[in-house]
């Protein structure tokens, strides 16, 4: 990603106030960060603020609305058009299953998710569109939304303004933080999965043991 933090130093203030947007805002929105992770961005325009090519109040400013805004749409476009577009995806890139289990832990988690989900790049680019296909609550999104864009984009706007001339250093620890909180993430999705199979099948061994043992009493009786 250095070619892509190079042109962002190259650019002057006002157009990388607009990339500080854009990134982030693109990111949940159309998917963006599959292929470049808005950190990267947002990092850079706090090393631009550092060098005194921008304010840093107005990248922090810029950051935040584009996180928040971009995770919204990507909310709007999962709610209306998230279960159509699942399922036109072959089942060996996504099965129905993956699916319902990714519903039913967002259902669980509820606004915890969307915090959660705003630190790891590749959990970006899809917790917001699930969260409307599972119909969270707009307000419940809305509030956790609000909170994640704020603390995720002030951290790496001031990670990048604090680093200074040191910023290859903080992107490159960002980047591995994201993986890592993605790993994570899919070990606890696996743990949760396995638990409930674990408890669906005692209680499957549960119920038939009772309806053996019922039938036993009733035919000696």
């Amino acid at each position: 990603m250095s070619w892509i933090s190079d042109h962002l130093l190259a650019l002057n203030g006002t157009l990388v106030l607009v990339a500080v947007f854009l990134l982030p805002a693109l990111e949940s929105s159309v998917f963006l960060g599959f292929l470049i992770p808005g950190e990267t961005a947002v990092v850079i325009g706090g090393v631009t603020a550092f060098n005194g090519h921008t304010q840093l109040w107005a990248v922090l400013l810029v950051a935040i609305l584009g996180a928040v805004i971009g995770d919204g749409i990507g909310y709007a476009v999962g709610k209306r058009w998230g279960d159509t577009l699942l399922s036109r995806l072959p089942e060996r890139l996504i099965k129905p299953a993956s699916v319902r289990q990714s519903k039913e832990l967002i259902r669980r988690l509820g606004g915890k998710a969307v915090f959660a989900g705003r630190f790891a790049a590749a959990l970006r680019a899809l917790v917001p569109g699930l969260c409307g296909v599972s119909e969270m609550p707009y307000r419940t999104f809305a509030r956790w939304n609000l909170l994640g864009g704020a603390v995720w984009a002030t951290v790496f706007v001031l990670l990048g303004y604090f680093a200074g001339a040191g910023w290859h250093q903080v992107e490159h620890y960002a980047s591995v933080a994201s993986w890592i909180a993605v790993g994570v993430a899919a070990v606890g999705v696996v743990g949760l999965v396995l638990l409930k199979r674990r408890a669906e099948k005692k209680a499957e061994a549960w119920l038939e043991e009772s309806e053996a043992t019922a039938s036993t009493e009733s035919t000696s009786v």
